[in-house]
């Protein structure tokens, strides 16, 4: 069955066919809520939740655009709703600079970066999976989160510093450990 056939059939709230998009989008889309979620449980719910407003929702996917893009978007919002009530922090300088983060690939796994991101406070992760990642504006962050585009900068300022702080540490540690 195509995609197509699958949506078409979601929309007439078809179980088997609400399955199978589940069953088609799952893992990938549980990658998205772990983004987005303070922990392994968390994104469980999200992408649960995720799910059940995709399907109530199937109805306004028009065709146009890709349903994963569509239904991404959706996960994204509910998993950002969540955090609604979390105070973010306020901007202390307009003018933050960019933060370069150097990736020594050879002492870095793919799994160690993404347990670091994972490791920074809400806010953080939130602001840099959504610009670095998913690729967002900080105008859009904004708008999605009810901050100011200045608010979105200074959070994603100290979500590379952060990150850097680590990188370097585990780098000096990696470089300490092969001296001997």
């Amino acid at each position: 069955m195509t995609l197509e056939q699958i949506i078409t059939d979601c929309k007439k709230f078809h179980p088997k066919a609400q399955e199978q998009l589940y069953r088609l989008f799952a893992k990938k889309f549980f990658g998205v809520c772990l983004k987005y979620s303070s922990n392994y449980n968390d994104a469980q719910d999200n992408l649960q939740d995720g799910f059940i407003i995709i399907f109530n929702k199937i109805e306004q996917y028009s065709g146009k655009g890709s349903f994963e893009g569509w239904a991404k978007r959706i996960l994204i919002n509910n998993a950002i709703r969540r955090f609604k009530d979390i105070r973010f922090l306020e901007i202390i300088d307009d003018n933050i600079a960019e933060v370069e983060i150097e990736i020594d690939e050879e002492n870095l796994s793919l799994d160690y970066l993404l347990q670091i991101i994972h490791e920074l406070p809400d806010q953080y992760r939130i602001v840099f999976s959504l610009y670095v990642l998913d690729e967002y504006s900080h105008k859009e962050i904004s708008e999605m989160l009810k901050i100011s585009t200045g608010t979105t900068k200074s959070n994603l300022f100290r979500a590379r510093v952060i990150l850097k702080e680590k990188i370097e540490k585990l780098t000096q540690i990696n470089i300490g450990s092969s001296a001997k």
